[in-house]
């Protein structure tokens, strides 16, 4: 564990953590110095708030494509039911307040699976978070996607194109510190299969970032 000397400007000075190499004390100090930024061109936010929308209780989330419009979406799966957004204009476009108790929640089925809602009803969705899964991690065109922890509990989302930690070259150019979870729990982060699409939800919000204009 690591103790804390005080907090200025968002960025955190801690004593060095006992037990690292010289190599891992620099790669953390790195980590941690490098602050929040927006995601580079040609990502672009999906959502006005900074922290995108909020959804109490999420348990997870899953891609679909829509089947007119072919844009990303996004199913959101929570403790008050289930969501569907648009990843690219960031609408809410169907709402289940009330699913069927035995499809609620995935870890129901062996698939980690959900029944779609809306415009992709009658799919089942996988859906990554609490109780298992995961997102597509890089794309066909060499983004890469992580999750570090320097300052356990406080997860940091980078994104990079650099193939990954250990993140040598320059920050900004190279690799992105794009959210920082310091307030809930990174439930699941990654690309959509498409890799038009990045998503990053904890237990209280979802943030969307999209290359589709």
């Amino acid at each position: 564990m690591t103790k804390r000397l005080n907090r200025a400007d968002s960025v955190e000075r801690l004593v060095p953590e006992q037990g690292l190499s010289p190599y891992q004390q620099a790669l953390r100090d790195r980590l941690l110095a490098a602050p929040v930024v927006p995601a580079p061109e040609p990502w672009r936010p999906v959502f006005e708030s900074e922290y995108g929308v909020p959804v109490g209780g999420l348990l997870g989330i899953g891609f679909a494509s829509h089947p007119e419009s072919g844009h990303d979406l996004v199913m959101v799966v929570s403790h008050d039911g289930h969501g569907l957004y648009d990843a690219v204009t960031g609408e809410k476009i169907a709402r289940d307040r009330d699913p069927d108790p035995e499809d609620s929640t995935p870890e129901a089925v062996a698939d980690l699976t959900c029944p779609g809602l809306g415009p992709i009803a009658g799919s089942r969705i996988r859906i990554a978070g609490l109780f298992g899964g995961g997102l597509h991690t890089t794309n066909e065109d060499g983004w890469t996607l992580e999750a570090v922890t320097p300052t356990w509990p406080n997860d940091r989302v980078l994104l990079s194109v650099d193939g990954g930690l250990p993140h040598s070259g320059p920050y900004g150019e190279q690799w992105w510190h794009i959210f920082h979870s310091t307030y809930s729990e990174l439930r699941a982060f990654g690309f959509s299969p498409s890799g038009e699409t990045i998503a990053v939800a904890t237990s209280s919000d979802v943030s969307l970032w999209t290359r589709r204009l």
